[in-house]
């Protein structure tokens, strides 16, 4: 009987491949290990074991695997169960789902390794120069890498290098699969057991009488071993004895000492004892009780409770519980920016039963992670993440909680699976029968509308932590303050009195303007031209710090220009205004205020967070700018005032949810403010403080906002009523591009008729210089979901099979917002 497995590749495959085995493998093998198989003409791919069967592929030979890559399974049964669902429910291939769950490390690549040839004598006459380099480079070394030739001919492109070479048999070409995760080592020693008696270790002082620094260094490894009895490091040795680590290792070269390796973790606790957690008051109490009562008859249960409230020791306190009965919880967060202070915050907690996972993590430090969740290893107990976070391979999952479940950040929008952490936590949870925790102080439309349907649980908690009263918040009408001559740059006199009193009071102040750069547009007084990005449809952004033009789309970048580009006169003017420009101004008007920015531009490092937001929590900054990283939940103890720079730019964004997601960044921003005894202000500045929006947020009234948004969903047919996917079409020629997306469009209106809007283009409709075409089917509950998106799939077959069309990129995204 012969065997066959099916495989994930991490390559966007509509259908799974076959490759044949023998009946020790097919014994050994089980779904969920990873195996190094050929694919395509020389290609080697990790693939997964997927299924393990008897039926030989019709269609084509099944190849035999190469090597099989690990002794147990890195994936469980519960993740491709997870996968499956994913690659159903957001329309993409399990190789995309594989690519995105994996860390990189797991997913070994093959590089082309070039050798010598055996087979005959070449005569080097014959070989042009290129090819002579590479020839007399092989003489010298083994083998080399294709990157490695590259750097010896100094260009790109050397396959045609080696193409001729291959021709002319002075080389040979192979695949060489190698191993990305490299576990950390850490140096120990010991002495030798030739000096463990007393007579040998008294021999040996006496000979070190001479050499002091190495007497030294012996003496002090007695001294580390009887105090802490634990395996003393090479470098705590150095330190401790203040030697050089050479001394060290002139003994270890004596054979005095002995050293060994001990693989560590890199991602290592250090704090003190774990401290009981917080009693809660008796709002809290109540909402906990609430949520526990929910969980008996919901498996999902939303948790509104307004900023400050106490949250995170109601999640704290069911974790306690989950714990007790030896589960694992995963606590999923929209962003990095937030996993700062909850470290710290469950670890004062758990101890190192916490881990972390985040895209900031590298490679090495995500691959333990996966490992200790994978061994259901104490030190991962609770896995506190970002989105990426749901693919681990939990065993015993008892809860997930989604805190700050209305952010966007939690939907993933490239490259495919176009999947939302929030929706697939409730699955996972499902097929782990665990519960889900949604927790906000402003609740997604489809949340509340599914805790008001009777799908989740509800439970409120309406009471600041301490009674503390919600912060005071004030709108401020900039148009009538230009026209008074009362404005200072983009300050109104209201908010620098404020910011005044505030400093006055030693209080901090946290300044929001969701744009980063100095101005979105620098424009010609002479001629009214803006320098334009050329591979986008965009103006370039200003950025002063690096004195550069700056696109935010592609990353292009340019020196900031002096003159006119189109009619070379000096007269340039600004137009607009990000954090940096805000920051400026702040400088000029506070100059005794320590001032900081917290943008994309200034935490680019690992711990580009962790360092302004310690800084700000140790009162080292005393007025902080920044974009939407500020509303993501943060504590901070000290923050008396918010000021909101401009309200208006966000109204005004042309998308169903802008104002949704104007109130939700609004109050969460705002909720920054006087989260101790004292009670906050916030200031927003606006030309139409009449807007219903900012009326909504000044009150703080979240149900006349769900109410007015619920009627403009159901009269235009949008989400929560009716589900939506969208399918963008992509190409550099724009002819191309709209031709296809009017027969894309078409042939969807045969099966779905009026549902099916556009195609039209995006506000901005070239991007890298790709030109885009959307397409919107809204779908209604009534509607199969399964049968519209098969029909989509059968559209998209056709329309790959047109020769015209083949070069257009379809991207479909499910429940795109």
């Amino acid at each position: 009987m012969r065997y066959f497995i099916d495989i994930i590749l991490p390559i966007p495959l509509q259908k799974l491949f076959t490759y044949c085995i023998t009946a020790a493998e097919a014994e050994f093998l089980k779904p969920g290990m990873r195996v190094a198989v050929p694919f395509g003409k020389s290609k080697i791919y990790t693939g997964l074991v997927f299924r393990i069967h008897n039926e030989a592929p019709t269609v084509y030979e099944a190849k035999e695997i190469h090597q099989i890559l690990d002794e147990t399974p890195i994936v469980n049964s519960i993740q491709l169960e997870l996968w499956h669902w994913i690659s159903k429910y957001y329309m993409c291939t399990l190789g995309d789902v594989m690519r995105a769950a994996l860390p990189s490390a797991f997913i070994l690549e093959s590089e082309t390794v070039v050798t010598r040839s055996s087979l005959k004598e070449v005569d080097e006459s014959l070989l042009k120069d290129d090819e002579f380099l590479i020839y007399e480079a092989l003489h010298h070394q083994s083998s080399l890498k294709i990157h490695d030739i590259s750097n010896i001919l100094d260009k790109k492109n050397v396959l045609p290098v080696i193409k001729r070479l291959i021709e002319k048999e002075a080389i040979a070409v192979e695949e060489e699969v190698y191993e990305k995760y490299k576990p950390k080592l850490v140096r120990y020693v010991k002495l030798h057991v030739n000096y463990s008696s007393e007579e040998a270790l008294q021999d040996l002082l006496d000979k070190l009488s001479r050499a002091p620094k190495q007497r030294d260094v012996v003496m002090t490894l007695f001294s580390i071993s009887a105090t802490t009895r634990k395996p003393v490091k090479v470098s705590e040795l150095s330190n401790e004895s203040k030697v050089s680590p050479q001394i060290v290792k002139a003994l270890i070269d004596k054979g005095v000492l002995e050293e060994y390796y001990i693989q560590t973790d890199r991602v290592q606790y250090s704090g003190d004892e774990n401290e009981a957690s917080k009693n809660l008051n008796e709002h809290q109490q109540t909402a906990l009780k609430e949520v526990k009562d929910s969980f008996k008859n919901q498996n999902v249960t939303l948790l509104h409770g307004v900023t400050s409230s106490g949250k995170t020791e109601i999640y704290v306190k069911l974790i306690e519980e989950v714990f007790e009965k030896g589960k694992q919880v995963l606590y999923l967060l929209p962003e990095i920016a937030l996993t700062t202070q909850l470290v710290n915050r469950l670890q004062n907690y758990f101890g190192e039963q916490v881990s972390i996972f985040h895209s900031k993590y590298s490679t090495n430090e995500r691959v333990e992670v996966w490992n200790n969740v994978l061994n259901n290893s104490a030190k991962a107990r609770i896995v506190l993440g970002a989105r990426s976070s749901v693919f681990l391979p939990f065993k015993d999952l008892g809860l997930i909680i989604v805190d700050e479940e209305h952010e966007q950040s939690f939907k993933q929008f490239d490259p495919a699976p176009r999947y939302h952490a929030r929706d697939t936590a409730v699955i996972l949870a499902n097929i782990h029968k665990a519960k889900t925790l949604l927790g906000s102080a402003t609740p997604s439309l489809e949340s509340y509308f599914n805790a008001k349907q009777g799908k989740y649980g509800f439970v409120e908690l309406l009471h600041r932590f301490n009674n503390v009263l919600m912060p005071d918040i004030e709108l401020v009408d900039i148009k009538d303050k230009h026209k008074r001559k009362r404005m200072t740059g983009h300050f109104s006199d209201r908010l620098i009195k404020e910011i005044t009193e505030a400093l006055d009071e030693k209080q901090q102040v946290i300044l929001f303007q969701n744009r980063r750069g100095f101005s979105p547009i620098v424009e010609c007084n002479t001629c009214g031209h803006s320098p334009q990005c050329p591979n986008c449809d965009v103006s370039l952004t200003y950025h002063q710090y690096r004195s550069q033009l700056r696109c935010h789309y592609c990353g292009y970048n340019m020196s900031m220009v002096q003159d006119c580009m189109a009619c070379g006169s000096p007269d340039l003017d600004s137009k607009g205004f990000g954090t940096e420009q805000i920051e400026e101004e702040v400088k000029i008007l506070f100059p005794d205020a320590k001032v900081a920015r917290m943008d994309l531009d200034t935490t680019r490092g690992k711990y580009g967070y962790e360092k302004i937001i310690t800084a700000l929590e140790q009162q080292k900054i005393d007025i902080l700018v920044g974009t939407q990283m500020l509303t993501k939940g943060l504590d901070f103890r000290n923050v008396k005032l918010v000021g909101i720079m401009n309200a208006d730019n966000m109204l005004n964004f042309p998308d169903f949810r802008a104002h949704e997601r104007s109130f939700q960044l609004m109050v969460q921003v705002s909720g920054r403010a006087g989260r101790t005894e004292e009670r906050g202000k916030v200031l927003i500045q606006t030309y139409n403080p009449y807007h219903n929006i900012l009326q909504q947020v000044s009150t703080n009234n979240f149900i006349d906002m769900f109410n007015e948004q619920m009627n403009d969903r159901y009269n235009f047919k949008y989400p929560p009523v009716y589900k939506q996917i969208k399918i963008t079409l992509k190409h550099k020629d724009y002819n191309r591009v709209e031709n296809a997306s009017i027969w894309f469009a078409k042939s969807l209106r045969q099966f779905f008729g009026n549902s099916v809007l556009g195609p039209e283009s995006p506000p901005i409709s070239r991007i890298r210089n790709q030109f885009h075409k959307n397409i919107l089917i809204k779908i209604p509950k009534k509607q199969s979901l399964a049968k519209t998106k098969e029909a989509i799939i059968k559209v998209n077959n056709s329309f790959s099979s047109i020769k015209d069309f083949r070069s257009v990129k379809v991207i479909l995204n499910v429940d795109n917002f």
